[in-house]
C-alpha cells in the first residue's frame, strides 16, 4: 500500500479495478480518436494544400485560410449563419420562454399538456420531410399565400423562398419552428425545479407577474437558457439540411451558409483544401461563441 495523489491510499485491488475500467473504456476511446480526432487531423492537413480530391496535392500553407477571411463569398456565408442565429436562437428562446411560463401558469390543465405536445411534435418529424413541407407552404400557391389572400393581404404574397429579400428569414423561421418544442421542454423542466417558496416570497413583496418573471424565473433558468442557447447557436452555425432542402443556398446565394459553402467547395468546385479550411474556421467560430456561454453557466 502506498500514498497516491492527495494522500489517498491506493491498494493493488484499487489499481486493478482502475486498470479494468481503462480496459473497458479503451476501445471506445480508440474508436473516437480514429473517427473524430483522426478526421480532424486530416482536415487540418488538407486545409494546407490545394487539392481536388483526386490528383496531386500542392502545399499552399495558410493561403486557404487567407481566402476564407478575404473572399466575399466566404464572408457572406458566415454572415448569413450569424443572421440565422437571430431566428434559431433569439426568436426561439423568446417564444420558448413565453410558452414555458404560460404552460406553467396553466399547469394541471389539459390545454397545457396539449400545447406542450403540439410544440414538441416537430422533434419527431424528420427534418427533410419538414423542410419539404415548409417549401410547399412557402411556395407561390402555398398555404401561407392563400391565408394572406384570404385576409386581404394579397399584395404581399410572393414565392418566399424564391425572393432574395425573404428567403433567409423564411429559412430562419423553419429553424425556429423545428427547435421551439425542444427548448420549451427544457425551460419548462427548469421552471419546475425552481423553489415555489421564491414565488410566494415575491408575491408577498407585492411583485406582479412581470417582476416575478425577472426576479425569480429568469435567474432560476440561467443554466437551462445557456444550454438552450448553446444548442440553438450550434444549429444555426452548422445549419445545412434545412437550407439544402429548401433553397440549396439560393436564390442568388441569398441563403448560402458555411455548411452549403463547404459542400459546394468540396464536391462542386473540387477545392478540398478550401473546404477543409472553411470547416476549421467554422469550428473556431463555434468555439468562440460557445465557450463564453459555458463559462457563464459555470458561474455560481
Amino acid at each position: 500500500m502506498r500514498a497516491g495523489r492527495g494522500g489517498i491510499l491506493k491498494t493493488p485491488a484499487k489499481r486493478r479495478r482502475a486498470l479494468i475500467g481503462v480496459a473497458f473504456v479503451a476501445p471506445a476511446l480508440a474508436l473516437y480518436g480514429w473517427l473524430i480526432l483522426g478526421s480532424f487531423g486530416n482536415a487540418v492537413q488538407y486545409s494546407l494544400y490545394d487539392w481536388n480530391g483526386v490528383g496531386k496535392a500542392t502545399f499552399v500553407g495558410f493561403s486557404n485560410y487567407l481566402d476564407v477571411f478575404t473572399s466575399p463569398a466566404r464572408l457572406v456565408s458566415l454572415l448569413h449563419a450569424f443572421e440565422l442565429m437571430v431566428f434559431f436562437c433569439g426568436v426561439t428562446l423568446v417564444l420558448a420562454l413565453a410558452a414555458a411560463v404560460l404552460t406553467r401558469a396553466a399547469v394541471g390543465r389539459r390545454s397545457a399538456a396539449a400545447v406542450r405536445t403540439i410544440l414538441f411534435m416537430p422533434q419527431v418529424i424528420p427534418i427533410v420531410a419538414a423542410a419539404v413541407g415548409w417549401s410547399w407552404i412557402y411556395s407561390r400557391e402555398g398555404a401561407l399565400n392563400q391565408i394572406l389572400d384570404a385576409i386581404g393581404l394579397g399584395g404581399v404574397t410572393r414565392a418566399w423562398l424564391g425572393d432574395p429579400n425573404t428567403a433567409l428569414p423564411a429559412v430562419g423561421f423553419i429553424g425556429t419552428w423545428a427547435l421551439l418544442g425542444l427548448v420549451t421542454m427544457m425551460l419548462t423542466a427548469g421552471i419546475s425545479k425552481i423553489d415555489s417558496s421564491l414565488y410566494e416570497a415575491a408575491r408577498l413583496d407585492g411583485a406582479n407577474a412581470v417582476q416575478e418573471f425577472f426576479a425569480v424565473t429568469l435567474p432560476g433558468l440561467r443554466r437551462e437558457l445557456v444550454v438552450s442557447a448553446t444548442l440553438t447557436i450550434i444549429a444555426a452555425l452548422a445549419s445545412f439540411d434545412i437550407v439544402y432542402i429548401t433553397t440549396q443556398g439560393g436564390p442568388n446565394r441569398a441563403t448560402i451558409v458555411p455548411g452549403i459553402d463547404i459542400y459546394n467547395l468540396a464536391f462542386g468546385q473540387q477545392q478540398v483544401g478550401g473546404a477543409a479550411a472553411m470547416g476549421i474556421v467554422l469550428m473556431g467560430v463555434v468555439l468562440l461563441v460557445i465557450i463564453p456561454l459555458q463559462r457563464l453557466a459555470a458561474k455560481d
